[in-house]
C-alpha cells in the first residue's frame, strides 16, 4: 500500500531554497544600505532604522517560509544548484546600479551583475577575483569572509590606466549547504573617485587661483591708486592705465574660465564618453570659428580631411575644446603670413599612425605627453595640427602639460596664455582614453598629434600603463 505523502518538517531540506532567498536578500538589502550611509547619501539614523525595519520583515517572512507547507503537502525538490543564488535574488543583483560579486570558495567569482562587469572589466567567464582585483587587503577581507569571519570595510585607490578611489564593503553570507564551506562573500564596491577629486579641486583651485590672481590684482590695486591719486587729471596717463587694466581684466576672466573647465574635465576623467562625433565635421566647424583670427593675421589654415565621416567615441564639446586648444595654440603662435596644416586619419593602429609621420627635421625633439591603453589591435582617429612658428626647445617638452607652465618668452603680452590649455587638453584625452604627443624644432615649428578610439573599437579595459611604458622619443 502506498505511504501518504510525508509533510516536510521545518528546517528539512525541503523549505531550504526559500530560507535561503530570504537571507541572501535580507543580507544584500543591508549592504546596501551600508553604501548608502558610507557614501553620505542615508543618514546613520536614517540607516539604523531603515535596517532594522528591513531585518524584521525579513525575519517574519522567514517564519513564514517555516511554516508555509501544509500537512500532506509534498514539498518540490530543489532544482538548482548549491553554489547559485536563488533566482529573485539573482534578479536583485542584476538590477542593481552599483557593482556587486558574489564569492565562492577559492576565491572564485560565482555570480557579478552588469555594473561590476563593467566596473572590473570581466569578460563571460567566472574566474579568480584575483585576476581581476589585485587588491591584498580586499582580497584578505573575501578570504576572512569566507571563513565566516565579521565583515570588512576596505578603500583603496589606483592610479593607472587613470586614478581612481574605491570603498569595498565585504560581508559574509551563511548559506545552509552540506560540506566545510557554507559561507560565501558578498563584495559590493562603491566608487568614490568624483567625492575625492572633489576635495582636492577645492583645494587646488583655492591654492592655484590665490598664486595666479595676485599679480593682475596687484597691477590693478596700483593703477586704482594711481588713477585716485597723482594721475587724476592726466588724460593720456588715465588712457594708458585702463587700458592696462583691461588687459589684467580679460588675463583674470580667461583664468578663472580655465580653471573651471580644467576642473570640470577632472570631475569626469575616470568616466569615458559613448557618444559618437565625426572628426571630420568637428575640425571644419573649428577651423571656420578661428577663420577670422587667421585672416587678420594672413594665416593660411590648409585642412586635409577624408571623404569618408570619421566617428570616435567622444563628448563632442569637449573634442572641439581640444582642436580649437591646439589650433589657437598654432595661430597664437605662429609668424604672420605662414600656414597651419590640420590632418584627419581614421582608423590608424598607434604604429601606423606613427610610421606615416614625417619628421619636422632630423633633430627635431619628440614626446608622448599622454599614452592610450596598450592595445595592438586598437584603432584610432588621429588629428594633426602642424605650425611653422619658432617653434619650442627640447628641454621643455615634458613640462607642456604642467598647470601654469609657459615657455620663456610666451609669458607676458596680450598674447600670453594662462598654461592651462595643455594640461586641460591632456585630462580629456585622458578621459577619452586617448593620447598625446609633440614633435617641436626651434625655428622650424611644431606638430600637436591627439588620438582618440574610433566607435566600435574599445580597449582593453584590464590593460595598465606604467610610466616606463610612455614612449618618450628622442628627447
Amino acid at each position: 500500500m502506498d505511504q501518504p505523502p510525508q509533510a516536510a518538517a521545518p528546517g528539512s531540506g525541503a523549505d531550504r531554497p526559500r530560507r535561503r532567498d530570504v537571507v541572501l536578500t535580507v543580507a544584500l538589502g543591508i549592504i546596501v544600505l551600508a553604501v548608502l550611509a558610507f557614501s553620505g547619501e542615508l543618514s546613520v539614523p536614517a540607516f539604523l532604522s531603515a535596517a532594522l525595519a528591513f531585518a524584521a520583515l525579513g525575519f517574519v517572512y522567514y517564519l513564514t517560509a517555516l511554516t508555509a507547507m501544509e500537512p500532506g503537502q509534498q514539498a518540490a525538490p530543489a532544482t538548482e544548484s548549491p553554489e547559485a543564488p536563488s533566482d529573485n535574488s539573482a534578479a536583485m543583483i542584476e538590477r542593481l546600479p552599483i557593482p556587486v560579486l558574489l564569492i565562492g570558495p577559492g576565491g572564485r567569482i560565482e555570480r557579478a551583475n552588469p555594473a561590476a562587469r563593467a566596473f572590473l572589466g570581466l569578460g563571460a567567464e567566472r574566474g579568480l577575483l584575483s585576476t581581476v582585483l589585485r587588491q591584498p587587503r580586499v582580497l584578505e577581507a573575501v578570504s576572512a569572509a569566507l571563513r565566516g569571519e565579521r565583515g570588512a570595510t576596505v578603500e583603496y585607490s589606483t592610479i593607472a590606466p587613470l586614478e581612481s578611489h574605491v570603498r569595498a564593503f565585504v560581508e559574509p553570507i551563511r548559506l545552509e549547504l552540506p560540506g566545510p564551506m557554507p559561507f560565501r562573500a558578498m563584495l559590493v564596491l562603491a566608487d568614490d573617485t568624483s567625492s575625492k577629486r572633489a576635495e582636492r579641486m577645492r583645494a587646488d583651485f583655492l591654492a592655484n587661483a590665490s598664486h595666479e590672481l595676485r599679480t593682475p590684482l596687484s597691477s590693478l590695486a596700483g593703477f586704482i591708486e594711481t588713477l585716485n591719486g597723482p594721475a587724476r587729471d592726466d588724460e593720456e596717463a588715465r588712457d594708458r592705465f585702463l587700458a592696462i587694466m583691461q588687459e589684467q581684466t580679460e588675463r583674470m576672466r580667461r583664468l578663472i574660465n580655465d580653471l573651471l573647465s580644467l576642473s570640470r574635465v577632472e570631475m569626469n576623467e575616470h568616466v569615458p564618453p559613448t557618444d559618437l562625433v565625426d572628426l571630420n565635421q568637428l575640425v571644419g566647424e573649428v577651423a571656420e570659428s578661428l577663420a577670422p583670427v587667421a585672416e587678420r593675421r594672413n594665416i593660411r589654415l590648409e585642412l586635409e580631411l577624408g571623404d569618408a565621416p570619421a566617428p570616435v567615441r567622444g563628448d563632442r564639446d569637449q573634442l572641439f575644446e581640444v582642436i580649437e586648444n591646439l589650433v589657437g595654440n598654432a595661430l597664437k603662435y605662429s609668424t604672420d603670413r605662414s600656414e597651419i596644416c590640420i590632418c584627419v586619419y581614421h582608423g590608424r593602429t598607434l604604429d601606423a599612425a606613427e610610421q606615416a609621420r614625417t619628421r619636422i627635421t632630423e633633430d627635431s625633439g619628440r614626446l608622448t605627453l599622454a599614452a592610450p591603453v596598450l592595445d595592438p589591435d586598437q584603432r584610432f582617429g588621429v588629428v594633426r595640427v602642424r605650425d611653422k612658428g619658432a617653434g619650442i626647445e627640447r628641454r621643455y617638452l615634458p613640462r607642456l602639460a604642467e598647470r601654469f607652465f609657459r615657455v620663456d618668452g610666451q609669458k607676458s603680452g596680450p598674447m600670453a596664455g594662462t598654461g592651462l590649455g595643455l594640461a586641460i587638453v591632456k585630462h580629456i584625452v585622458n578621459r577619452h582614453r586617448g593620447g598625446l604627443s609633440v614633435e617641436s624644432a626651434p625655428g622650424a615649428g611644431s606638430v600637436f598629434s591627439v588620438f582618440f578610439p574610433v566607435a566600435g573599437s574599445q580597449p582593453r579595459p584590464v590593460a595598465k600603463i606604467e610610466s616606463n611604458d610612455l614612449v618618450q622619443a628622442d628627447t
